[in-house]
């Protein structure tokens, strides 16, 4: 499996390369009142309203740090864009089949877009589903509803 890594705190993360449609410097996120505290705003990529994750704030419930290293990886899934902010986005790599285990992750049910976890020798990387992140996340509906609703009048 190849995989981009990302960073979020002192963590990283996994999310299938097919799934990544760019990733891009953090730009102004035009803020939306009254949204899920996950949800930062929305941007605009390649012409495209995108709504912008604030990964941290999903996993650790605190804000990320915006700095010069913070990167937006936009994904692609069967309903929405979503941009995640991250840390850093670090590197592509090829996650072996052999090093992949989902056994300590089946039980938990607060993450379940947290698919598998590739033990390599040096790191312990989480892999991300971006189609679960998206579908999970309470309020994404709605998001999604006036992300379509926005694009169709502009």
């Amino acid at each position: 499996m190849q995989a981009v890594i990302v960073q979020t705190g002192n963590e990283e993360y996994a999310l299938p390369v097919e799934s990544v449609v760019s990733i891009e410097k953090l730009e102004y996120i035009t803020p939306i009142p009254h949204l899920p505290t996950y949800l930062l705003g929305l941007m605009k990529s390649r012409g495209e309203l995108v709504p912008i994750l604030d990964f941290s704030q999903i996993l650790y419930h605190r804000p990320a740090a915006r700095n010069e290293e913070s990167h937006i990886v936009v994904l692609t899934t069967s309903q929405i864009e979503i941009g995640l902010l991250v840390l850093d986005a670090k590197e592509i790599l090829e996650l072996p089949e052999e090093r992949l285990t989902s056994t300590a992750l089946k039980a938990y049910s607060k993450t379940p877009y947290f698919t598998t976890v590739a033990n390599l020798e040096d790191r312990v990387i989480t892999v991300i589903d971006p189609e679960l992140l998206a579908t999970s996340l309470a309020g994404m509906d709605e998001i999604s509803a006036y992300v379509r609703e926005q694009s169709q009048t502009s």
